[in-house]
């Protein structure tokens, strides 16, 4: 049997928790529920991680330790923070940690987080060292800013990358404080999607631009408050990842029923809607076709595939296409110019599996991030 046990405590908080809470939340979500505080003695089991409950860890160390028995894990400074040991073990291990030694048992394994975790994050699409800080006062603004960039995809649509990041890690602060959780968010930001449908749908771009573009930012907020307090659930995932999947092409759907009341019907209006739509599933398609034959998703391949998924036919990208649109006073324009980058992204991706096919026969197709 397996346990958590943390040791020390800090007196501040960070994301509405306590170190000891947020690591807690952390072994929870990582599969191993049996967390708490060092007593007198310790508890007899088969293996132990001791942990500190001062510091704050990257979620890919709370994984990378409960795969590696037998490892000491220290901060930059040489500190032991964490141990994975046999419950034979434990009480040396605890000594080890509270009194700082620098010298690990015999037989232990010592790595730094690059070691013990690696340096890629393939959830996340990104490259990135795991952090590792202790929470102290004076350290309160940057855990903040590292816990909340490593909730941050590395690799997704320029809007959420470029424009999101700050308004977002303000309000992501504030929901936590306040005790909002991320399903609430989300809530909300269905009840959006369905606001800015009916106004497309008659023809009150303006109106209809604002609820969609809060409802994008929302959806950047749920899911970084979820990473960033532990505040995990099954049904809220699939809430989220659901919304996202299907509303769009409602959207666009509406866009065009929208346009004879705003003065400007689309010729051909129907195949307008039918390629958007029919894109929108095929470019779905072709990246589960790449991922089912290359293990890999096809956004975090090569550089240029990362770029590209930036301004894909996706949510955010298509928005900005009707939002300069829509500013210029022909709404009807952008919904065209979005069919045409439809088919424009459909092809690009299917070139994309091309190439790799082709690749693979020189070898194992892996992404440039690991690298």
């Amino acid at each position: 049997m397996q346990a958590v046990i943390l040791i020390g405590q800090a007196p501040m908080t960070i994301w509405g928790m306590s170190g000891a809470e947020r690591l807690r939340r952390s072994f929870e979500r990582a599969g191993l529920a049996r967390t708490e505080a060092a007593g007198p003695t310790l508890p007899k089991l088969s293996s132990v991680i001791l942990i500190r409950a001062d510091w704050v860890f990257d979620q890919r160390l709370i994984v990378a330790l409960m795969r590696a028995p037998d490892t000491v894990l220290l901060a930059e400074d040489g500190t032991p923070v964490a141990t994975h040991v046999c419950g034979a073990d434990a009480e040396q291990a605890r000594r080890m940690i509270e009194a700082g030694e620098t010298q690990a048992p015999e037989g232990m394994r010592v790595c730094s987080p690059l070691e013990l975790a690696g340096g890629f994050d393939n959830k996340l699409r990104k490259r990135e060292v795991p952090f590792l800080m202790p929470l102290k006062a004076e350290t309160l603004p940057q855990i903040r800013d590292r816990t909340f960039q490593g909730s941050y995809k590395g690799v997704t649509d320029f809007v959420t990358k470029h424009v999101w990041p700050r308004p977002a890690q303000m309000v992501t602060g504030w929901c936590a404080n306040l005790g909002i959780t991320p399903n609430h968010v989300t809530w909300l930001s269905l009840a959006l999607v369905l606001v800015a449908f009916w106004l497309f749908w008659i023809g009150a771009y303006g109106a209809g631009l604002v609820a969609a573009w809060v409802m994008t930012f929302l959806d950047t907020v749920d899911g970084k408050l979820a990473r960033v307090t532990m505040n995990f659930s099954k049904a809220g995932d699939a809430l989220d990842h659901g919304i996202d999947l299907v509303h769009p092409p409602f959207w666009w759907w509406a866009w065009i029923a929208g346009l004879p009341a705003s003065g400007h019907p689309l010729s051909h209006a129907g195949l307008a809607l039918a390629i958007i739509v029919a894109g929108y599933v095929a470019q779905r398609i072709e990246e589960g076709i790449f991922l089912w034959w290359f293990r890999i998703e096809m956004h975090i391949w090569r550089p240029f595939d990362s770029w590209f998924r930036g301004v894909t036919a996706r949510r955010n990208p298509n928005l900005v296409i009707l939002t300069l649109a829509s500013l210029a006073g022909r709404p009807d324009w952008g919904i065209a110019a979005v069919a045409a980058w439809t088919v424009i992204c459909f092809f690009v991706h299917l070139l994309q599996i091309v190439q790799a096919l082709l690749a693979r026969r020189r070898g194992p197709i892996t992404s440039w991030l690991a690298a």
